[in-house]
């Protein structure tokens, strides 16, 4: 069964909200929540890609894609 890491919600739009609505909002749920338990026997990444990807298992890879369009000098 695979699961999509993926969820978006809805948020309230306020009729008095002066800023442009964003309509529809994501995050990314960790995969590990989708493990009961770590089975024994894991397929294991090599020392060189786990460290590349910051797991040693693959099922508990996440990939992240930031934000790409904002800079570091509009974060505050």
């Amino acid at each position: 069964m695979h699961h999509s890491q993926i969820r978006a919600w809805r948020p309230y739009i306020s009729p008095f909200d002066p800023c442009p609505p964003q309509k529809v909002k994501t995050y990314i749920v960790p995969p590990n929540l989708f493990v009961g338990f770590q089975p024994p026997n894991l397929q294991q990444f090599p020392p060189a890609a786990a460290l590349k990807y910051g797991t040693l298992w693959p099922i508990f890879y996440s990939p992240y894609e930031g934000r790409g369009d904002r800079e570091m000098s509009d974060i505050k």
